[in-house]
């Protein structure tokens, strides 16, 4: 165990189940630890490194603002923040923009616009439909809203306010509706959840529900979002709009930035209903703008989608090969890898003796988000990495 493990043992909140690499550099699809081993990252910060490691547009824009000015109160208007709310808004359906610091903090402001709007629209209603197996953050009220067990079992009594009801179930949906509920946010694909496609025509199913009912239907594009699905949007990629959209992850290229959007008609905060201190501060904003007007300028998402099938290609040829693969899933740059068994773990531990780090998602499932940028010549040495390790997880059951 290095030095730096055993101060994390001393000193740090034991809340992450750390893999047992220190990485201390990285660039583009690669990092390296402390011992100058090289790795090919399929993890990607947990989908937040969409172009790479210290991407050259990212990085130049930190530099430039850090010596310019890094945070100011939002009482001030600043610059990056408004070109980068016009590059979202100009390349999206959605009007309006507020900045946060992560997903987490702008789901809540969106269930915070959608009670405002159930409060002047539906007669005060606040109950916000949700998915079982969703994930939405780990506030307490985003524990409520994400429909894992598991994660809320600690924080009962939850927030009330929230109804957790089957994906892909249109059905629940309806019978979770009533007088009191003001919205339904939904992920496009479950990406915690273990990489869960909706079935054709369910979100359109929703859409048309939330229409009838006047209810705001929320995208958690956290992580579906900025390219990950092969679509600048993941809401593009099923032919529907949002009310609301919640972004963070691949906004800022690295950097913890979040945001959440509004269409006109239902953008119904007012000064005074929501802040934040650092949230769209402009050290942050510009990177995000940076990240963001490169990933448009230069079709990153149409690369993701072209990476992404070859990925699936070559992990369905693994399937073919070997009996302990039951399932390839995804989309774009989303894709988890379903085992026979409970091996996942041994999997991620076996893949970083190979020089390949992947994101145990479920106990037989690996979830694989490399950066958008990364080449075929860096996929298929991953698939190598990967298989190599996978036939030494399943030696060692």
């Amino acid at each position: 165990m290095s030095t730096w493990q055993d101060m994390e043992r001393k000193y740090y909140m034991f809340v992450v189940r750390r893999q047992p690499v220190v990485i201390v550099r990285g660039q583009g699809a690669k990092v390296w630890d402390e011992d100058e081993k090289e790795y090919l990252d399929f993890t990607a910060g947990w989908a937040v490194n969409n172009l790479g490691h210290c991407h050259p547009a990212v990085v130049d824009a930190i530099r430039s603002q850090a010596a310019t000015l890094m945070q100011t109160s939002n009482q001030f208007y600043t610059i990056p923040q408004l070109q980068l709310a016009q590059a979202l808004v100009g390349n999206s359906c959605l009007d309006r923009v507020f900045f946060s610091n992560s997903g987490a903090e702008a789901n809540e402001g969106a269930v915070k616009l959608a009670r405002k709007y159930g409060k002047l629209h539906r007669n005060g209603a606040y109950e916000v439909i949700t998915a079982l197996n969703s994930f939405h953050g780990r506030t307490l009220a985003m524990v409520a809203a994400t429909g894992q067990p598991h994660y809320q079992e600690n924080w009962k009594p939850l927030a009330s306010g929230f109804v957790n009801v089957d994906y892909n179930d249109l059905s629940a949906i309806k019978r979770a509706t009533n007088d009191r509920t003001c919205a339904v946010m939904l992920e496009p694909v479950q990406g915690e959840g273990g990489v869960i496609i909706p079935e054709e025509g369910y979100l359109k199913a929703v859409r048309e529900w939330c229409d009838q009912n006047n209810l705001l239907l929320i995208f958690d594009e956290v992580q579906t979002g900025l390219g990950r699905l092969g679509t600048l949007w993941g809401y593009q990629a099923f032919g529907v709009e949002p009310d609301v959209m919640t972004l963070a992850k691949g906004l800022g290229g690295g950097v913890p930035i979040g945001a959440f959007l509004a269409k006109e008609a239902c953008a119904v905060l007012e000064p005074g209903d929501h802040g934040s201190t650092f949230g769209g501060n402009p050290l942050t904003t510009a990177a995000a703008n940076a990240a963001t007007r490169y990933l448009i300028e230069n079709d990153i998402p149409s690369r993701a989608r072209e990476m992404g099938a070859y990925l699936k290609k070559g992990l369905e040829a693994l399937k073919a090969k070997h009996s302990f693969i039951t399932e390839v899933r995804g989309m774009g740059l989303l894709i988890a890898l379903q085992f026979s068994a409970d091996i996942s773990g041994k999997v991620v531990t076996a893949c970083n003796t190979e020089g390949l780090l992947l994101n145990p998602v479920r106990p037989n499932a690996i979830r694989l988000m490399p950066p958008l940028t990364i080449t075929r010549q860096e996929l298929d040495e991953g698939l190598q990495r990967l298989e190599r390790g996978m036939l030494q997880a399943v030696e060692q059951r």
